[in-house]
Formats: C-alpha cells, sequence, structure tokens
C-alpha cells in the first residue's frame, strides 16, 4: 500500500497547568516560615497588595475599601463533636485544585512536573512564571534531624518506634542532646516507658556518636562506649566530671582509685571528645516550629480543631487603587502590567484562603480518625492512609499528601507533624474496624513479654490468639512482625529460659 501525506483531525483532552494553578499549589506544601517569606515577597512587588494588620476576628473599617480576598476569611475553628459546624466546614471549601494529579497516584509530585503550554493565557510577573532559581540548584547542608532521621528509618521498621523515634529526634536540639525527660515523653505519647527507653536506646547508637544524651556525661560515656574505653576507672572519671571543673586532681585520683599519671592521660582523652555532637550537623539558625493547627479539648468531652492565625498571612487588594491607576494608564504596556499586577494580588489572596480552609479541612478529618490516639495514647492509634481522608472530605490523595507536608498539629500530647498519624492496617476477623498495624505489633510484644517457661507461643499459636480477638493475620505476617520487633523465635526463646533457669 502507498504511503503519502494527509491531513488528520483529532480531538483530545490533557491537563492545563497554569502558572496561576501553579502557585496554589505551590503555597499549599509550604511550610508556614516559607509561606510567611513568599508572602513578604509579593507585598514588595506587587502595588495593589497590602499586608492586612487588623485581627481575624475584629472588623476593620478598611476592609469595606479593599477586598480581602476573592472569598471570605475562613472559619479558624471546628468543633469536631458538633456534627453542623463539621458538616460546614467539609462544604465551605472551594476545593479548585483536588483533581490535579494526572497519574492518580497521590504522591508529592511537583507543580513543574505537570506539562503546561498556556503560559500566554496566564497573567504575567515573576512569581507565576518559571520558579526553578539558581539557589535551587545548590546542595542543601543536611541536619542533624534529617541525619538521624534517614538513620532510623533504615535502622528499624517497627511501627511504634518509628513514631516515638520521630518525636525523640525532634525534640534534640542544636547540640545533639535531649533534655526532655524520657518518662515525661512516655506520659505525653501514652507509650510504655519501656518502649521509650528501647527507641532512645537505638538513637544514641547513630552518628555521630553521643547524639541522643540527656547530659554531658551522657554524651561522653557513648563516644568512650564507642571507642572501647569505658572501663571502671574513666567510668568513675565521667561521674565526677565536677571535680575536673574544679582543678581537683588528688579528688579524681581519689575516685578512679589511679595514679597521677593515669588520671592525666584520661583527662586528656575527655579533652578530646566531643562536648556537643550535634553542632556537626545543620550550619545554619535553627527555628523554632510554629503549630499550624491547634487541638484542644472541647467541654463536652470532644476536641476543636483551630487554625493558628498567626501563622495566617493576611493580605488586602486595594481595588481603589487600581480604579485610579486603571484610569490614567494610556499606554498599552502600562495597562497590560497594571492588569496582570491586579490579576495576581486576587489570585494570591484567593489562593491563601483556600490553603487556610485545606488545612482545616484535613486536620479535622485527622482528629476525628484518631480520636483514640488523643484519648489513650499512641498503642491506640487507628489504621489510616491518605486515601481514607481523601475520601472522606472528598478531595485527591494529593491534595492531602501536599497539606500533610511540612504542616504540624498541637494537641494536649504534644507537637506532631500531620504525617504522623498516617499507619499501616490489618483486617478485622469479626469484619469490623480494621487494627492498626501498630496495635498488633504492640499485642504480640504483649503476648511474648508475658511467656513463661511453660508457655512459650509459637507464630502459629500467637496467630490462634490473635485470630480470637478479632485480628485477622496470618502466620508469616507475625513471623515479620515478630522479627522487625527482634523477638527471637520460639525455639530460640525456650532455649534461652531454659540457660537462664540453670
Amino acid at each position: 500500500m502507498a504511503s503519502a501525506p494527509k491531513l488528520e483531525f483529532r480531538q483530545s483532552q490533557q491537563l492545563v497547568m497554569t502558572p496561576q494553578l501553579q502557585q496554589a499549589i505551590k503555597l499549599l506544601q509550604l511550610s508556614n516560615l516559607e509561606l510567611s517569606a513568599f508572602v513578604a515577597e509579593q507585598l514588595e512587588e506587587n502595588p495593589f497588595l497590602e499586608r492586612d494588620e487588623a485581627p481575624a476576628d475584629a472588623p476593620s473599617e478598611r476592609r469595606g475599601e479593599k477586598a480581602e480576598s476573592a472569598e471570605k476569611t475562613p472559619d479558624s475553628e471546628v468543633n469536631l463533636s458538633d456534627e453542623s459546624s463539621l458538616k460546614e466546614a467539609r462544604d465551605s471549601l472551594d476545593t479548585e485544585y483536588e483533581d490535579i494529579d494526572p497519574g492518580g497516584s497521590g504522591s508529592d509530585t511537583a507543580a513543574s512536573d505537570y506539562r503546561t503550554n498556556d503560559w500566554a493565557s496566564a497573567g504575567g510577573g515573576r512569581a507565576f512564571g518559571d520558579d526553578r532559581q539558581f539557589d535551587a540548584t545548590l546542595s542543601k547542608e543536611i541536619s542533624l534531624a534529617d541525619h538521624l532521621t534517614e538513620q532510623f528509618q533504615v535502622a528499624t521498621r517497627d511501627p511504634i518506634q518509628l513514631f516515638i523515634g520521630s518525636y525523640l529526634i525532634d525534640m534534640i536540639d542544636e547540640a545533639g542532646y535531649l533534655r526532655e525527660s524520657l518518662d515525661l515523653i512516655a506520659d505525653r505519647l501514652g507509650a510504655d516507658i519501656s518502649d521509650v527507653e528501647k527507641t532512645h536506646a537505638l538513637i544514641t547508637t547513630f552518628d555521630p556518636c553521643g547524639v541522643g544524651a540527656r547530659d554531658l556525661k551522657e554524651c561522653l560515656k557513648l563516644q568512650l562506649k564507642e571507642a572501647d574505653r569505658c572501663d571502671p576507672a574513666m567510668l568513675a572519671f565521667v561521674n565526677n566530671l565536677e571535680l575536673l571543673a574544679k582543678g581537683d586532681l588528688k579528688g579524681l585520683m581519689k575516685a578512679t582509685q589511679a595514679d597521677e599519671e593515669d588520671v592525666r592521660e584520661m583527662i586528656a582523652e575527655v579533652r578530646a571528645l566531643t562536648p556537643k555532637p550535634g553542632f556537626a550537623y545543620g550550619g545554619g539558625a535553627v527555628q523554632a516550629v510554629e503549630p499550624d493547627v491547634f487541638v484542644r479539648q472541647a467541654p463536652d468531652g470532644g476536641w476543636k480543631v483551630e487554625l493558628n492565625n498567626d501563622t495566617l498571612p493576611r493580605v488586602l487588594v486595594n481595588q481603589r487603587y487600581y480604579a485610579e491607576i486603571s484610569a490614567v494608564s494610556n499606554d498599552a504596556k502600562d495597562k497590560n502590567f497594571v492588569v496582570d499586577q491586579f490579576s495576581n494580588a486576587n489570585w494570591l489572596a484567593k489562593s491563601l484562603d483556600q490553603r487556610a480552609r485545606t488545612i482545616l479541612k484535613v486536620s479535622s478529618e485527622i482528629v476525628r480518625q484518631q480520636d483514640a490516639f488523643f484519648v489513650s495514647g499512641i498503642k491506640h492509634l487507628r489504621p489510616l492512609n491518605l486515601k481514607n481522608v481523601a475520601d472522606a472530605i472528598e478531595m485527591h490523595e494529593s491534595t492531602v499528601s501536599r497539606v500533610t507536608s511540612n504542616k504540624y498539629m498541637a494537641t494536649p500530647r504534644g507537637l506532631f507533624e500531620l504525617k504522623y498519624f498516617f499507619t499501616a492496617s490489618i483486617a478485622s476477623a469479626s469484619g469490623g474496624d480494621a487494627h492498626s498495624a501498630e496495635a498488633v505489633r504492640y499485642r504480640i510484644r504483649e503476648l511474648v513479654d508475658a511467656e513463661s517457661n511453660d508457655t512459650i507461643l509459637s507464630d502459629d499459636k500467637i496467630v490462634e490468639i490473635l485470630q480470637v480477638e478479632g485480628i485477622a493475620i496470618a502466620r508469616r505476617t507475625v513471623a515479620k512482625y515478630r522479627e522487625t520487633l527482634n523477638i527471637p523465635s520460639s525455639v530460640q526463646r525456650r532455649r534461652a529460659m531454659l540457660q537462664s533457669a540453670i
């Protein structure tokens, strides 16, 4: 068959990401600190934008002269025990960017990954163009928290340890010390002190050596142990560091039962150690995390979810100034600039409003589904994933993923990133609610801890017990969970008990 050139007409659909929509997505995944910096930059560049200095709950005469946004300021509080309040919060959000993920993967795909061919139709302005900047291609100095998190995710897959470890890493200061007591952390999380102690002990084995210590003595002991120099004499020396500070050489000799030469060698060894190991990472200034959402207990026993208004930049669009400038602008180039800047100002105000509503909506759903955690602690975390939340609030998984990134929730149990509350699930044998994988692991540990010489449980026996308790789980899953908890097999446990009994 001969081939010849011909013309064909085809009709197709494709997702077009305008620069304004890219900006809305970008704002959604920014932290509150990054958002404040971005808004400050826009206020400097756009003549029609002004900062709204009036309190969020107070009416202002200036609001009568200028439109603060495309929509009204979102309600900053949702009472989860009030069905009407919860329904109103769900229905009030204009989800304009909930279906922007063409792949449907729910991943944190950057806006620049989408195909964009409508640049000419969008308003001008540097903020809405290609946001790839030179400094974005530079390597970033790794922070101490990032360095510890990378090691922690390799060291364990136990969800309970991952949850507790993430919290402990966030509590470690820039010097590498954990200043808060483990008892207080366990009480706050509703976790067993043994789980917190085990997780802390794991973190203290990470690089840099000495990280996670609660005081200087513990920091030095960790480094000496790593160097295989933590003998009884050196241990006594570290326990009496106050004598070194006083220059009491004879007191150190007495405490360590060593002669002067040995004590001077110990002094030299200790002075060669690193008293603040965390300073080796994260050379930049450390900034405190500001929560985006507050969760408080309501008088009726439920929970109130409230936006932190201090972290929400509010802007006004000066329509009067736009009208004045438009009236005197004769040049076509000037008119285009005025129209573009006014369009950009309105879009920014609307995007900020949309971002606040979305954060409140997602946070409220997380608190509703993880109510048991706030009441009873970490052992009662429910299985939760992005799809659960997305389906409940009728949004796309990718939107939920962006909202939960770099957003923090202040609760009676502490400050948590929203991503903390997503856990795997195990099906229920009775057809009821699924069980959190963390809770199942915790139950397996409880069963093993309660063993005696005559009641060593095999994996099959553990499966039978869990089935009776309504947890549908396979034997291989029990074996996998047991290994992640570093629990030996039933044969090894029985042999260890027999040896200890001899």
